[in-house]
């Protein structure tokens, strides 16, 4: 899928590795649209990359439809491109103090993580499913965010890697089910990278954390996930699988 000239969806694009999609697209050429819970952040950097900035909570379904819509209106076609970034990291023990249960945080977990994935992902693929199709008769690109915490997710992961393994998971039927369409679909799972969770941690957690990759030994940095998101837009024998982006990094249980 040629980026350049084409319109790209990217949610969560606000901040972190979302923005950093976003930022490289434009970059590429591309029309973006950053859909965003944060109106205010994704303005912001729409305003900065020429793009267009909607407020949507993304397990919404009226909400990223009117999205879709609204996309599509200001670009005039579907968006080619949607990558879906937009997650929340909570934790909490399944049982925890005095006997605690956390399926609150479950529950809110997968609705953003899971089922905002699979709604965007939805009206992503109806729409791209009616454009004219291009070269090898592919119409469109679906790029989903899972989590090495799908394999290797630490204590107090278990919402987290729930919803970042169903993502890693359904990859492949999607894929197969979304091929007569010539839509494409794949999933990146990153490593410890330099986001706005991650700089909420204590310096000496950070440090931590960071001597556990192999190499580099640093955290990944938000434009490398915008690089592997366009090596899978434009590299179309690239479908159906989660590819890890990570330095070699294999999370300990704690």
């Amino acid at each position: 899928m040629q980026i350049d000239g084409n319109p790209v969806l990217v949610t969560g694009g606000g901040s972190g590795l979302g923005a950093a999609t976003a930022r490289h697209f434009a970059g590429l050429g591309a029309s973006v649209a950053i859909l965003d819970y944060n109106l205010e952040g994704a303005r912001a950097l729409a305003d900065e990359i020429g793009g267009m900035a909607i407020q949507a909570d993304v397990s919404d379904q009226a909400a990223v439809g009117a999205a879709f819509d609204a996309a599509t209106a200001h670009f005039g076609s579907a968006p080619r491109i949607a990558v879906n970034c937009a997650g929340i990291g909570m934790a909490a023990r399944i049982v925890g103090r005095e006997g605690k249960l956390s399926f609150d945080v479950f529950e809110k977990t997968l609705r953003v993580n899971l089922f905002g994935t699979y709604n965007v992902m939805s009206h992503a693929a109806k729409r791209m499913a009616e454009l004219t199709p291009l070269e090898d008769s592919e119409r469109g690109v679906i790029i989903n965010t899972a989590s090495v915490a799908f394999e290797d997710g630490q204590l107090g992961q278990a919402a987290y890697a729930a919803s970042k393994g169903a993502i890693a998971s359904m990859c492949l039927p999607a894929a197969r089910e979304l091929a007569r369409s010539g839509i494409r679909v794949m999933a990146i799972a990153p490593g410890l990278f330099h986001t706005p969770m991650m700089e909420g941690l204590p310096e000496e957690v950070a440090a931590e954390i960071t001597a556990n990759i192999p190499f580099p030994a640093r955290l990944g940095q938000a434009r490398e996930f915008a690089l592997l998101a366009e090596q899978i837009a434009t590299n179309r024998f690239l479908n159906g699988t989660t590819i890890r982006l990570d330095g070699a990094v294999r999370l300990p249980p704690r």
